[in-house]
């Protein structure tokens, strides 16, 4: 794995100093997170989001294939990750990070584990046949803050995302093109979000959305996954300083808040690629 270098000692400093005032080095308050860009298209399933400058792509296809034995009315969702070396020189081609396995775990119980999907309207034939909706993710710069970045945009992907039409005539299965029938938006029951805190100061401080120069210097981070309905569908804290439950308390709150300030900039961007409109919940 590559390796960049760590910051200076003075930029240690200059960081925590401007965190002791409630500053960031790059403007932000110790709650803001920075301006997100959503593009969706030209095709079904592709969308492009900018955090900052940390940006991700997200592109869904399927394909039909035999359910699990013990799930024979569900379909099924895969999530794949990419990190292109151009993003960071810590990436290697054809070498499988710390952080890239993390990302991909997390993004399982994020959108798979929380049910977002509704994986028995995938079902074409039961016991048969399914659909299997495949996410590839692909990080082309990094600025700081994969996750939550990687989120949006599997999420913004499979709202935009058109399967076919079938018809079933007995054991006959018929894909329609997209000339012969319309195809078909997902079932969503939930849009999850992610809202990333990094802590500094053996834990006294914390910071929404950390950047890349502050994820070098923190001393833990702690990942929620939330939706609109204020409901937390996962909590990620791998290691790091230990939290009072107070803390997390409030650090859900102001996830729950910029959760749904993200839904609607996911809303507003479904909204520019009109009719059909996937059914948000």
């Amino acid at each position: 794995m590559g390796k960049e270098a760590p910051p200076s000692n003075n930029e240690k400093a200059f960081i925590l100093d401007a965190l002791k005032q409630g500053l960031r080095v790059d403007g932000r308050g110790p709650h803001d997170v920075r301006k997100t860009r959503i593009e969706l298209g030209p095709q079904s399933g592709h969308a492009e989001v900018r955090l900052g400058k940390t940006r991700v792509t997200a592109n869904v296809s399927c394909e039909i294939i035999r359910p699990r034995a013990n799930a024979p009315t569900e379909g099924n969702v895969q999530f794949n990750t990419d990190f292109s070396p151009m993003a960071s020189p810590a990436f290697e081609e054809g070498s499988l990070s710390e952080e890239e396995v993390l990302v991909s775990r997390l993004l399982e119980k994020a959108l798979r584990q929380s049910r977002a999907i509704d994986t028995e309207g995938l079902c074409i034939v039961a016991g048969e046949k399914v659909w299997q909706l495949r996410v590839d993710l692909r990080v082309l710069d990094h600025e700081g803050n994969i996750v939550d970045c990687a989120c949006i945009a599997a999420i913004a992907a499979l709202l935009h995302f058109r399967r076919p039409d079938v018809t079933v005539t007995g054991e006959t299965v018929t894909i329609h093109t997209v000339e012969e029938r319309n195809p078909i938006p997902l079932s969503v029951h939930h849009i999850p979000i992610c809202v990333t805190f990094a802590f500094f100061d053996d834990g006294e401080r914390q910071v929404v959305d950390p950047n890349f120069l502050e994820e070098q210097i923190q001393v833990g981070e702690m990942t929620f996954v939330v939706n609109k309905h204020r409901e937390i569908c996962t909590l990620s804290k791998a290691g790091g300083v230990p939290l009072a439950a107070t803390q997390v308390l409030g650090c859900a709150n102001i996830a729950a808040a910029k959760a749904e300030d993200i839904t609607e900039l996911i809303k507003e961007a479904l909204a520019k690629h009109a009719p059909p409109k996937a059914d948000l919940v």
